[in-house]
């Protein structure tokens, strides 16, 4: 053969492969339940599902699993996005670690470990309210791996959320059955107070949710489940990072955002997103509460679908 003959054919062969589909170019991340171990030996729940654009999602709480998210919101988004479901370590179906390591730092390990062992270079990073700030962090460290971020609900600012919470909650409870709030008390202590309070006087979904339908919905869904809560009864002992604002390192993460919130969104803050200073960010405001893709699930999956149409092409 050749010289010449053997260019032509590596010349054909090279112009079959442009002319494929671009999803045929690339090995397809295989759906299913895929447990998987971080470097230091937690067994972490993580489920794919749908096609498209590989996209990880980080559930809030703290510790609250993405169960909840994955059964009642999920199934939209995957017919144009390939989820990831993870659940923390020490949340939901995941394991705790032995030495109560739910640092910041070692969350954001454990979603780069995840993305080495599912082989992906980049994904969009979906985070839910508390999850906003694990999302950021993880972008400030691997932004070379990040191709989006969303940001549904997101906190980037835990105290300033908790005030919010705290204020907004404590002016539900009826005037005659709320204790006077000493504002010299310790700010976790007294958001713990209000939160107990609302959820003794059945009161606490209307934070969360706009409808009592959905809150019960939401409940049904719930019963029953088996769920770790070791991160969210450890996290206070030790809130390391996690109280950081987040909010001026914003400005130096490039990458496309979209930050979607609820107009009503008092556990978040419903002006925090006026503080986000994302270079390519776009904001979407829905009507709503806590779980805009509970509340409005249309307009949430136009929105992120619109997102992601417009984003480059790996």
């Amino acid at each position: 053969m050749t010289s010449l003959f053997r260019s032509v054919l590596a010349l054909f062969g090279l112009l079959f492969l442009l002319s494929q589909p671009l999803h045929l170019q690339a090995t397809a991340l295989p759906n299913g339940t895929m447990p998987l171990t971080t470097s230091d030996g937690v067994a972490l729940y993580v489920r794919v599902a749908g096609h498209g654009t590989p996209c990880v999602f980080v559930h809030g709480g703290p510790g609250t699993g993405s169960y909840g998210f994955e059964k009642l919101a999920g199934q939209p988004l995957e017919e144009k996005l390939q989820m990831i479901y993870v659940d923390q370590r020490g949340s939901g179906r995941s394991a705790s670690h032995a030495q109560l390591n739910y640092s910041l730092e070692r969350q954001v390990q454990d979603l780069e470990e995840i993305r080495q062992q599912l082989h992906l270079k980049k994904w969009v990073v979906m985070a839910h309210s508390f999850g906003g700030i694990i999302a950021t962090a993880y972008a400030q460290k691997y932004p070379q791996h990040v191709q989006a971020l969303i940001l549904a609900n997101g906190i980037l600012n835990l105290p300033a959320a908790m005030e919010s919470t705290i204020t907004y909650g404590y002016s539900l409870l009826p005037a005659t059955t709320r204790p006077p709030l000493d504002s010299a008390m310790p700010l976790p202590q007294r958001y713990f107070m209000v939160s107990a309070m609302l959820q003794q006087q059945k009161l606490y979904n209307q934070l969360q949710y706009a409808s009592d339908s959905t809150a019960a919905r939401v409940s049904r869904l719930m019963q029953g489940q088996t769920s770790n809560h070791d991160f969210a009864a450890n996290l206070f002992k030790a809130p390391g990072r996690y109280v950081e604002d987040f909010t001026p390192a914003t400005a130096s993460l490039t990458m496309p955002v979209l930050v979607l919130t609820g107009q009503q969104d008092y556990i978040t803050g419903p002006e925090h997103y006026k503080s986000f200073l994302f270079p390519q960010q776009r904001v979407v405001v829905l009507p709503g509460r806590h779980m805009p893709f509970l509340d409005n699930p249309k307009e949430f999956n136009q929105a992120v679908q619109g997102f992601v149409r417009k984003l480059p092409r790996r």
